[in-house]
């Protein structure tokens, strides 16, 4: 066995990160919202699926997609845009 080719944990994580990076590249290339965020706002979230600001108020009123409020704006977790984008 060649130890030049042994293949560490970290190797792993870093290879998962990258592709993780490069899919979300394609998935959403030409959009303007920035998917390295946790945290999205309303606008960020319509421009991703694609909707209205009054279906996304239907998604957030039937449980199709968790928000949280703090003040007066809404904010979504990318992970839970991402499962519902699978989904569709």
């Amino acid at each position: 066995m060649d130890i030049s080719q042994i293949v560490t944990k970290a190797d792993i994580e870093k290879l998962k990160e990258e592709i993780f990076a490069e899919l979300n590249r394609i998935r959403f290339h030409g959009q303007k919202v920035s998917v390295n965020k946790q945290w999205l706002k309303s606008y960020e979230v319509c421009q991703l699926l694609s909707i209205s600001k009054g279906t996304l108020s239907t998604y957030r009123q039937n449980g199709t997609l968790r928000y949280t409020r703090i003040g007066g704006l809404m904010y979504y977790k990318y992970e839970d845009i991402a499962v519902l984008m699978d989904n569709r």
